[in-house]
C-alpha cells in the first residue's frame, strides 16, 4: 500500500483536536463510559493475496486484530467470501479501491471497463496513485465503480460492516470524491471511516460534507516508513501506552513474508512483505495482548458502531 503524504501525516500520531468538546461521546453512544479507551485493530488489504488473507485470518482468530477490510477488485476475493460463510459474525468492511499500486501486480475495475474508462490506464488497470486517479476520474464513473464493488461483495455473501478508502484516495483529492464516499455509506447504512483527526486536516469544503448522519471516530493511527525503520514494535507500543479516551483505530497490514508477498511487493519496500510480517508478529503476540490488558483498552468493532445507524 502506497499512500499520499497528507494521509501519512494524519495517521502518524499527531495531536487530535476534537470537534465539539461537550458532545456525547461515541463511546457513550455505544454503551461505554466516557473515559473508556476503545480500539479497533484493523487489517487493510484483504483479498490482495493469499498471504494477506491467511495472515489476517490468523491474527483475527489467535491475535488481537478484530477487524479488516476487503479489496473487492483483487483476485483473492473468493477466499475471503469463503471465510465469511464460516464466520458470519465477522467484522469485515470494504476497502474501496480505485488504484493499483504495486509494480508488477495489477487489477482493474469491477464494473465493465468500457463504462468506467476514466478510471483505468491504457492497459485497462487502475492508475497506481491517487493523484493520477483523481486527475482523470469522471465522478459518475467513480460512483458506478464503487457501487459495483459493494454489490459484488454482497452478491458473494459479504455484508460489509464499514467502508474505508484504499490509499486514502477518497479522503483528500476533492470534496466531490469525499462526498461520494459519504453518500454511499448513508445510502447503504454502513459506517464510513471518518475520524476527527482527519477532519481537522481537511479544508472547509470537505468538512462541510459531513452531517449528523455520519459517525465519526476519534483518531486513526498508521505507521509510516520512518516508524518501520525504527521498529514497528516500538511504534505500536507507544500508541497503545498513550491511547486517549475515545474510539480509535490502528490501521495495519498483515501478511506473511513469503515468496508470494515478496513477489507482490517487489521493488516496493514501503508496506511490503517484511513490513506486513512485522505487523502480523506484533498483533499476534502475547506482548500485545498483555499491553491491552495492562492499559485497560477494550476492543470494539465496526459492527458495534454500525448499530447506531441500524437501530
Amino acid at each position: 500500500m502506497r499512500t499520499n503524504t497528507l494521509l501519512i501525516l494524519f495517521l502518524s500520531g499527531l495531536p487530535v483536536f476534537l470537534l465539539g468538546q461537550n458532545r456525547v461521546t461515541l463511546q457513550e453512544e455505544i454503551g461505554y463510559d466516557k473515559g473508556a479507551r476503545l480500539l479497533i485493530i484493523h487489517g487493510d488489504d484483504l483479498a490482495v493475496a493469499h498471504s494477506e488473507n491467511q495472515a489476517t485470518f490468523s491474527a483475527m482468530e489467535n491475535g488481537s486484530v478484530n477487524s479488516a477490510s476487503i479489496m473487492v477488485p483483487c483476485p483473492w476475493l473468493p477466499e475471503v467470501a469463503d471465510y465469511v460463510k464460516k464466520h458470519p459474525n465477522h467484522d469485515l468492511g470494504l476497502h474501496l479501491t480505485l488504484t493499483s499500486e504495486w509494480n508488477h501486480y495489477k487489477w482493474g475495475p469491477v464494473a465493465p471497463r468500457g463504462e468506467v474508462s476514466s478510471l483505468v490506464n491504457e492497459y485497462g488497470y487502475f492508475h497506481d496513485n491517487c493523484a493520477d486517479f483523481a486527475k482523470n476520474a469522471d465522478l459518475e464513473e467513480v460512483e458506478k465503480e464503487l457501487r459495483a464493488q459493494i454489490e459484488q461483495a454482497r452478491a458473494m455473501g459479504i455484508e460489509p460492516t464499514h467502508l474505508d478508502s484504499h490509499m486514502g484516495c477518497l479522503f483528500f483529492q476533492s470534496p466531490q470524491l469525499f462526498g461520494i464516499y459519504l453518500k454511499l455509506g448513508r445510502e447503504y447504512s454502513i459506517p464510513t471511516m471518518v475520524t476527527r483527526n482527519i477532519l481537522t486536516m481537511m479544508p472547509e469544503a470537505f468538512r462541510k460534507m459531513v452531517t449528523e448522519q455520519d459517525i465519526l471516530i476519534d483518531a486513526a493511527f498508521m505507521a509510516n516508513p520512518p516508524d518501520f525503520q525504527k521498529g514497528l514494535r516500538e511504534y505500536y507500543t507507544g500508541i497503545l501506552r498513550n491511547l486517549e479516551p475515545g474510539v480509535s483505530i490502528i490501521i495495519i497490514h498483515t501478511a506473511f513474508d513469503n515468496d508470494e508477498m515478496r513477489g507482490v511487493s517487489v521493488d516496493h519496500p514501503d508496506w511490503g512483505a517484511a513490513w506486513r510480517q512485522a505487523d502480523y508478529d506484533f498483533f499476534s503476540s502475547r506482548e500485545c495482548k498483555q499491553i491491552l490488558k495492562e492499559e485497560g483498552i477494550q476492543l470494539v468493532t465496526w459492527r458495534e458502531i454500525g448499530r447506531l445507524i441500524k437501530d
